[in-house]
Parts: structure tokens; C-alpha cells; sequence
């Protein structure tokens, strides 16, 4: 018998270099993913579940939890299974992971993780998954139009419970059409739950089964919303497309009971008592929610300028009910005639909304602003406080406006302003021109934007759609809110702590190109290589602001710009010109003011605040619910337009290209602002080529060239509320294009190339311009689709074996 110590072999899971990470994460603490992706990459063979945790000491016990963290590695695309059920590591089988992206024809697109190119996918692709699912695809080679083309390989996640659209019903059988028309599949209705739905109502169907190769999605129905053409159904059509939160839950309801009516003593205690200073609202007619009040004073050659903004970090606590609802919708959402609010009418409505004659809480930004000379609305010094104020006026944008345009006494009498305010409008308007030299002077890239308005009557329908005219009352808060924002990332950086900033990335190099192309027909050019400033753009509209074409090379030189995000990498604002830039003066209606509030007062407490999300994890959550909410928006103002135009169905009427796509050209409507298109097939009897780089559409045989920004006369073809959609056809009158007027009964000579436009016949402007930060809406759709097969249904056949018909 040997004498010898049996030797203990180490086991694997104790060089586990990331042992301690998960001690402190779990109290029976499993073999980390890492650990076991390297145990996976060591072994180099598919490996089966049960050998796998025998090499890892998994014990019964754990056996359940070992599975799930397995379980969760596929669904995330770190692992896959192949046919024999054994285990595989994603990378080693050259597979992509990514996200579908569904086309209403039937085809679609992954998304890659990676940031590389998308591949395509065919329509039987498709069948297995729904857009917005995760998946883990193959390339196969490359399609007919060059594109790389992809095999589902594995569903990774179906991202969607909730489905609304109309039901269909055909021979006995009914079906679900999805409202978003990147869905293309129908939707099987399971037989006895159908929710007592009649065909062609719309409705909210929770799916039971996801689709597969041989088989089609199923869903029960458990909301029916109503008619199609209800008032109203539009918003909850698009509320439930988006996936926007719009009902409180139960935990908000229960805290809302237990706010207090007004601000009781005890919240006032410790604050700067402003109460006597005779702080003003200046918002639209309609607003409801006041999230900001200003006062100014002249001192000097100076001002000292107040900007208080809603305490509501004092009443949403870090975590509560109310903040993890905020969390989720990110911002309130504005459609027409209705809000989704980020936060209770109690607070957005009530305590947060800084009303006139009532005490509020505010955290207030207090600057020292030059009057006078070179250094003429630059900004001294700076405080950051919480105060109490007492509003004495809620003035409108209009009221102010009329009382800064008044000619006389008379006319300031009647503007609407109070007699003893109006010196401090005198003082507000002083600081905005000293605040605007400044903004002319940083190079600031200021876009004429027109806005649109819908004026609904009692019914509820559209009586007509008239423009937004931004005045310098509108400009006096927008300068007053731009300087505290500006003084807020100041006072964080400063401080180096992490916090969210607004942040506007110069345009890239492939954006520069196609605007240096355009702007080269037009003998202009932008200075600056390829990194130019905003105070060259902003030149450059100086230069053209003037010129009849004016309109259409600033909306060009709109679209060369990038998307403002939130992010706590601190990129700076390109378009206002601003090295750090953040948002302070909305918390009652965007997230990010919220967590600015509350990184504001930790620093005034020689603290740091922690979010319970990191900074990034917030960034992105709030940037997605910010373009959320403009789609959401979008898609109500094209359907009630579209609404609108029902009425108008072969009437002509007087436009400018707005956009030029490969598939024809939109056209942007001079009295009733409303945009449409005029397919390829229909601008003549001739083949056309699509120009990207110069925004035209030009005829092979005709040299017809359609430009955007050329003025045309169309009528109005058709009107389809299902995809809210209006199609035009070109009349038979003019098109104005550079130095020539093209009558298009007849072929029109070609342009020249190299010719610069002439002055030609000014026009309203049709362009719906946005503040710099937001992306013009993609086109509808890439391809138009017959009538006759956009409205027929999918036989009960097909929808019963699975297989497509055109419909």
C-alpha cells in the first residue's frame, strides 16, 4: 500500500478570473459566461450541456440555474445549438447576429450588431420572424441587386406580445393585418377569441404562437378599439404601434393620491425666497405644462438675468413610482389635441406647472449677462439655487409678440401684457438681443423652420392647416432657456461629474460630399475641408437666405446634418456652436432635464448622484423614446392629413418638391402644407434616372429633369387611409426649374448641367423644417403597390397552409 498524498486536483470554476464579480452579484455564485466561453473556445468541439457542467462542477442544486445562464447566452447570441442539441460558440460557425427589418413588400433586412452592412432577406426568410426580432443568420452569397443575402439560422428573440391592426375576416376565417405595415404577415385569429370584433374593426391582438417556416403567426384578441374612422382612433392606433406607455399603473396612481394640493411650508425651508421678483410664463395659447419662468433686470451695462425652472426632482424620487414610469416613456408626446404626459396631471398640470399667482418650487439659474460691446450677450457668472417663486402672469407667445411690434401706447394697451410687466419685457427683450449678437457672433446655424397647425372644429375634423410663424417672442425664451442650458453643462463639467449631454456630432464625410455635390450646380461652395464649423454653414445661409432657391439649399444643408442624441460622452452641440451642451429647462416633460436636476442639487451638496441605469444605458433609452415619440407623432399628422385630402380628391393645386427619391418625387402642397407623391411611372412617357447626389429625377429621352425644390402643379390622384398615403399626378401646367419655365405638354429643352439658377417666382415656403436636431421622415414606402393589391386580402387557403399570396 502506498504511502504517498493523494494529490486534490483544482477545480476549473476556481480559476475563474471573474470569480469574485460574481460572488459579489450571487450567493451561490456559477461558473461566469466568460469562463465558460473560454472552457467552450479551449475544448474546440460542440460540447453537450451535461459533459459541459460535469467539467464545471455544477452540482444538482445548481443544475436549474446553470441552464437558465445558458439558456440566456443563447438568447443573447453567444451560444447556439446545433441539430445533435450539442453547444457552439456563435463566432466559430460564422454567423451574425442582428435585429429584423421588415419591408411592407414582404422582403427585409438584418440589422448587424457589428455595425456592418445589412443583408437582405427574402420573402421566405421573412416568414419565420417579424420585425423587430433578434436573429442569428448565415450569409449565403449575394442577391441579383448585389446585395449580401442572409439565412435564418436561429430566432434568437421575438420581440413582439401586442400586435394592433383590423380584422379581415374570409371564409369563416378571421385575421389580424398589422397597423405597421413592416408586419407583413396576417396574423391568424385562434378560433373563440376573437373578442366579439366585427371585420374591419381595429383592435389590440395578444399572439400565442410566432411564426414559423411552415406556419403563421396566431393571436387572441383582447382590446377592441373601434371603428378605423372614429375620432380620435388615430392616436390609439399609433400609442399601440409605438409601444407608448399611456396608462398610469396602479403603484402611480396610489402616490398621486398622496400629493399634496400646493406647496406646503416645509418644502420652502431652505430655499431662496424669490416670491417678490415678478417672474413671468411665456408659452403658446394651448400649453397646460410650465415648465420654465423668467425675470430680468438692468444693471448697468449689464443685465442679471432668472431662469426658474420646475422642481421636479423635489416630488419624483429617485426610483419611485413616478420615476420608473418616466424612465419608460422618456417624454411627453404632443399629438393634436391630445398629451401623453411623462409625468401625472397632478404634477405636470398641477404642482410642477409653474401657474400664475400660485408658490412653486424651482431650481433657478441666475446669470450675469454683458450689454454692451464686443463681449455683448457673453455670460459673467453664474448661480445655481433652489428658490421659491410666485409667478405674477401667464403670457402668451402672441401677447408678447404684439407688445414688442406695438407702434404706439395704444397698441401696448391693448397687446395683452400688464401695464406694470411691461418694463420687464422692455429688460427680457434687451438681454435677447444682447444674447443674440453673441449667437451670430459663435456662428450659430439658425434654419428658417415653418412649422404647420391643425385646426380641428366641433366634429373634431380638420377645417384647414395653417403655418406656425416663429416671432421674436418665441426667439426671446428660446435665447433665455439655450443660455441656462449652456451654463448647466458648464457647472457639470466643472465639477466632473457624469451626467447626460445634448449632444450634436459635426456632418460626416459621406454627408459633406453629396451637399458639396449639390451646391457645386448652384456655383456655391462650404468652406472648410473635411471638418467645417457651424459659423461656415451658417455663412452660407447668410449668402443664399435671399435667393428665390434659398429654401430648397437650406433644406439640403438641413439634411447633411447628423441626429442630436443624449449621451454622457460630452461630443459638444455642432449646430449651436456650443462645446458643452445639455437640457435643464423641461423636466417636467423630457427625462434627461430630470436627471440633470438631481446630478444639479447632488453638486450643490458636495455629493455625487448614481442612477440605478448607468449614464449610457440612460442616453440610449432616452434617445430612443425621443424618436419614438416623433414617429408616434408622425403617423397621427399623416393620417389626418391624408383625412383631410379625402375631401380633395381631384383637385389641383400648386407645389414644391420637397424630397426626390429612386422612386418618384414628393411634393410639398403651397396652401394646405401637405406632402404627397408622384410615382416614377407617372412624371411621362419616358425612362428616368435618379440622381441622389444632385436631388433629381432626369428623362433619358426628353431631358425633363424634376429637382427638388422646382415648383409644380399636381392634382390629386388618390387618397389611401390605410397606408396614409396620397398620391399625386403632375397637371398639365407648368414646372419651374432654374432659369427655364417647362410647360410638360410638350418635351422641355434640357437644362444645362453647369448652369446656376436664376431668380425665379418666390413662393411660401412648403418645407417642414425642424429645429437642427431632428431627421426629416423616411418615405413611406419603397416601392408603390397596385390599389387593387394593397386592399385584397389573403385568400383563407393560403393563411390556412401557410403559404403567401400576393394581396
Amino acid at each position: 500500500m502506498s504511502n504517498r498524498k493523494k494529490t486534490t486536483v483544482p477545480s476549473l470554476r476556481a480559476s475563474d478570473p471573474y470569480l469574485e464579480r460574481e460572488k459579489g452579484k450571487y450567493e451561490n455564485p456559477l461558473p461566469s459566461r466568460e469562463m465558460i466561453l473560454s472552457l467552450l473556445e479551449k475544448v474546440g468541439i460542440p460540447v453537450f450541456e451535461e459533459d459541459l457542467a460535469r467539467q464545471l462542477d455544477i452540482t444538482e442544486s445548481e443544475a436549474d440555474s446553470f441552464t437558465r445562464r445558458l439558456n440566456a447566452m443563447e438568447r443573447e447570441g453567444q451560444l447556439i445549438k446545433n441539430r445533435k442539441g450539442a453547444l457552439c460558440l456563435t463566432e466559430k460557425l460564422d454567423l451574425i447576429k442582428g435585429r429584423v427589418q421588415g419591408h411592407p413588400d414582404g422582403f427585409g433586412f438584418v440589422v448587424p450588431d457589428d455595425g456592418t452592412d445589412d443583408l437582405f432577406l427574402g420573402p421566405k426568410q421573412m416568414h419565420k420572424v417579424l420585425h423587430g426580432d433578434r436573429v442569428m443568420v448565415k450569409e449565403i452569397g449575394v442577391d441579383r441587386k448585389g446585395r449580401r443575402e442572409a439565412s435564418i439560422v436561429e430566432v434568437i428573440e421575438h420581440v413582439n406580445e401586442r400586435i394592433v391592426g383590423r380584422i379581415f375576416a374570409e371564409h369563416g376565417v378571421l385575421f389580424l393585418v398589422a397597423e405597421n405595415k413592416r408586419i407583413n404577415q396576417d396574423i391568424l385569429i385562434e378560433p373563440g377569441f376573437d373578442g366579439g370584433a366585427q371585420p374591419g374593426q381595429v383592435v389590440v391582438g395578444q399572439l400565442v404562437a410566432q411564426p414559423s417556416k411552415h406556419s403563421e403567426p396566431i393571436a387572441r384578441v383582447i382590446e377592441v378599439l373601434g371603428n378605423y374612422a372614429d375620432p380620435g382612433m388615430e392616436i390609439e392606433i399609433a400609442l399601440r404601434k409605438h409601444d407608448l406607455p399611456h396608462e398610469w399603473p396602479d403603484a402611480v396612481l396610489a402616490l398621486e393620491k398622496k400629493l399634496p394640493k400646493k406647496v406646503v411650508a416645509k418644502d420652502i425651508a431652505g430655499r431662496e425666497d424669490l416670491r417678490a421678483l415678478p417672474f413671468v410664463t411665456i408659452d403658446g395659447e394651448n400649453a397646460k405644462d410650465f415648465d420654465d419662468a423668467v425675470y430680468c433686470e438692468q444693471r448697468g451695462k449689464g443685465f442679471q438675468l432668472w431662469v426658474a425652472i420646475a422642481d421636479v426632482s423635489h416630488y419624483v424620487k429617485d426610483g419611485d413610482a413616478f420615476d420608473r414610469e418616466a424612465i419608460e416613456r422618456g417624454n411627453s408626446v404632443y399629438f393634436p389635441r391630445r398629451v401623453i404626459p411623462m409625468l401625472p396631471e397632478e404634477l405636470s398640470n398641477g404642482l410642477c406647472s409653474l401657474k400664475p399667482e400660485v408658490d412653486r418650487l424651482v431650481m433657478v439659474c441666475e446669470m450675469s449677462i454683458s450689454g454692451t460691446g464686443p463681449s455683448a450677450g457673453q455670460i459673467k457668472s453664474y448661480r445655481f439655487y433652489p428658490s421659491v417663486i410666485h409667478s405674477q402672469a401667464r403670457l402668451t407667445y402672441t401677447k408678447v409678440w404684439n407688445y414688442l411690434s406695438a407702434e404706439d401706447e395704444q397698441d401696448r394697451a391693448a397687446s395683452g401684457v400688464p401695464k406694470p410687466l411691461q418694463p420687464h419685457i422692455d429688460s427680457l427683450y434687451a438681454v435677447f438681443n444682447a444674447l443674440l449678437k453673441e449667437r451670430l457672433k459663435r456662428g450659430a446655424i439658425d434654419f428658417d423652420s415653418a412649422e404647420t397647425e391643425m385646426r380641428f372644429n366641433d366634429e373634431g375634423k380638420i377645417e384647414k392647416i395653417v403655418p406656425i410663424v416663429r416671432n421674436d417672442a418665441h426667439k426671446l425664451i428660446e435665447e433665455c432657456m439655450l443660455a441656462a442650458n449652456v451654463c448647466t453643462a458648464k457647472f457639470i463639467l466643472d465639477h466632473e461629474h457624469p451626467a447626460l449631454y445634448r449632444i450634436h456630432e459635426p456632418p460626416n464625410l459621406e454627408k459633406l460630399e453629396v451637399l458639396r455635390t449639390f451646391l457645386k450646380d448652384f456655383a456655391l461652395s462650404l468652406p472648410g475641408g473635411e471638418e467645417p464649423e457651424a459659423r461656415e454653414y451658417s455663412q452660407l445661409i447668410d449668402k443664399i437666405k435671399a435667393r428665390p432657391d434659398g429654401q430648397l439649399l437650406q433644406t439640403v444643408m438641413l439634411r447633411s446634418l447628423m441626429q442630436a442624441v443624449y449621451s454622457p460622452d460630452n461630443c459638444g452641440h455642432f449646430g449651436l456652436a456650443y462645446d458643452a451642451y445639455t437640457h435643464f429647462t423641461s423636466p417636467i416633460r423630457r427625462y434627461p432635464d430630470l436627471l440633470v436636476h438631481r446630478v444639479i442639487k447632488a453638486l450643490l451638496k458636495e455629493e455625487a448622484y448614481q442612477p440605478a441605469r448607468t449614464w449610457h444605458e440612460l442616453g440610449a433609452q432616452c434617445s430612443m423614446t425621443e424618436r419614438r415619440a416623433d414617429e408616434a407623432t408622425r403617423d397621427v399628422m399623416n393620417w389626418l392629413k391624408c383625412f383631410f385630402m379625402k375631401d380633395h380628391v381631384g383637385e389641383s393645386f400648386s407645389g414644391t418638391i420637397s424630397s426626390v427619391v429612386s422612386f418618384g418625387i414628393f411634393v410639398s402642397l403651397d396652401e394646405v402644407f401637405v406632402e404627397g407623391l408622384v410615382h416614377v411611372s407617372d412624371l411621362g412617357q419616358d425612362y428616368f434616372k435618379f440622381d441622389a447626389k444632385r436631388h433629381v429625377m432626369s428623362g433619358e429621352r426628353t431631358g425633363k429633369r424634376y429637382r427638388l425644390g422646382d415648383r409644380v402643379t399636381v392634382r390629386v390622384a388618390r387618397v389611401d387611409l390605410e397606408t396614409s398615403r396620397i398620391d399625386f399626378m403632375l397637371d398639365e401646367h407648368v414646372v419651374t426649374s432654374g432659369r427655364r419655365t417647362m410647360t410638360l405638354t410638350r418635351a422641355p429643352e434640357p437644362v444645362e448641367e453647369d448652369s446656376a439658377p436664376a431668380p425665379q417666382p418666390a413662393a411660401k415656403s412648403p418645407f417642414k423644417l425642424r429645429d437642427i436636431e431632428k431627421r426629416e421622415a423616411k418615405a413611406v414606402s419603397h416601392e408603390r403597390k397596385e390599389d387593387k393589391q394593397a386592399k385584397k386580402p389573403r385568400s383563407a387557403g393560403a393563411l390556412l397552409s401557410g403559404k403567401k399570396k400576393k394581396r
